[in-house]
Formats: structure tokens, sequence, C-alpha cells
């Protein structure tokens, strides 16, 4: 049996068409596979203590080097993972200094799937910035999927971090990753082998 982590973005959730596609593709074609989509806490600050100890309970997932997926503000927290665990990653959209992005989200906020309310507030510039991976140990360990229309996001920020790095950029798109159901294949070939 093995095991992948899927994380999802800032103001998303498990239940978000990416996840849920994720979920489908590998229900259906590696029913091998434990496919783990933790629902991430909306406060910053919470984020690392809820991986680490995600983690720290489940041995498993670290059998043979960490398996995740990551998608947006879910890419960024994969790779803080797979520098301190070792593994492998699929990074979608990723984010790549969401400290300076998220300047602009302070105040109140709802989760649009779980109707939670927080706030975002000016340390959590802070936590966030302390799990950024300066530099990346084994780039060939990451495979990027980005495209450029992403409205949220400027690709080519993480088009030059991952540059040594399983690049795919397709033009077009947007941050949600428009036809990602179709790179799921290429996904789980890269996590799985």
């Amino acid at each position: 049996m093995q095991h992948i982590l899927y994380l999802h973005g800032f103001l998303s959730s498990p239940k978000s068409i990416k996840a849920q596609a994720t979920k489908a593709y590998f229900e259906k074609h590696h029913s091998d596979v434990t496919l783990h989509i933790p629902e991430l806490s909306n406060f910053p600050s919470k984020v690392e203590s809820q991986l680490l100890a995600l983690i720290e309970s489940t041995p498993a997932l670290l059998e043979d080097g960490l398996k995740l997926i990551g998608s947006s503000m879910g890419g960024y927290l994969s790779t803080f993972l797979l520098e301190k665990f070792g593994g492998k990653a699929v990074l979608i959209n990723p984010a790549v200094r969401p400290y300076e992005l998220l300047q602009s989200f302070i105040g109140e906020h709802e989760n649009p799937y779980s109707k939670e309310k927080f706030e975002i507030v000016a340390s959590d510039m802070e936590v966030i910035k302390a799990l950024e991976a300066s530099s990346l140990s084994a780039p060939e360990r990451y495979k990027v999927l980005l495209q450029t229309e992403d409205e949220t996001l400027d690709y080519r920020l993480a088009e030059e971090k991952y540059a040594q790095s399983q690049l795919v950029i397709e033009q077009g798109g947007d941050h949600s990753f428009v036809g990602y159901e179709n790179h799921l294949p290429a996904i789980a070939q890269f996590l799985l082998n």
C-alpha cells in the first residue's frame, strides 16, 4: 500500500474540484494507493503543527519517502515538507512567496467550503515565511505544473524557483489549472515510480 498526501490551497478544502478529481482518479486506477486529503486549518499559525502531527500519527506516509500533491499554498507547504522529510512532490500552480501575496488578505475571511470565519493578521506573514524552503536540495524530486494565465500567482516565480525540476508550462489556463484531470496519469507515474 502506498500513501499520497494531497494539500489544498488557501481558502480551499478537500471538497475542491482538484482534490475530488484526484481522489476519484486514484480510487479508479490505483486502488493500492491511500490518498490523504486533510482539511488544512484556515489559520496560518496552526498549519505547520497540523501537518507535523499528521505525519507523526501516520508513519506510513514516510515509509518510502513522502509523496505529495500540492496546489497553490499547498504547493508551498509541500515544498516545506519535502525539504524536511524527503520524497517526491507534484506542485500545481504553487505559491512561491505567499507571505507577500497574503499581505492584501489581512482581515476577515470566510472559507467558501467550510463557511468557517477566520482572520488573517500581520504576524501570520512571519509564520508563513518561516516555512519557506529557500533552496531545493533535490530539484529532480519535483514535478511542477504551471499555467501562464494564472490570475492569482505569477507563474514565472515558480518557473524560476523550480527551474531544475520537471516543469510543465501550459499557455493560458488559470489558477485552478484548467484540464488538471488530464495530468493525473502522469502525476501518478511520477509519484509512484
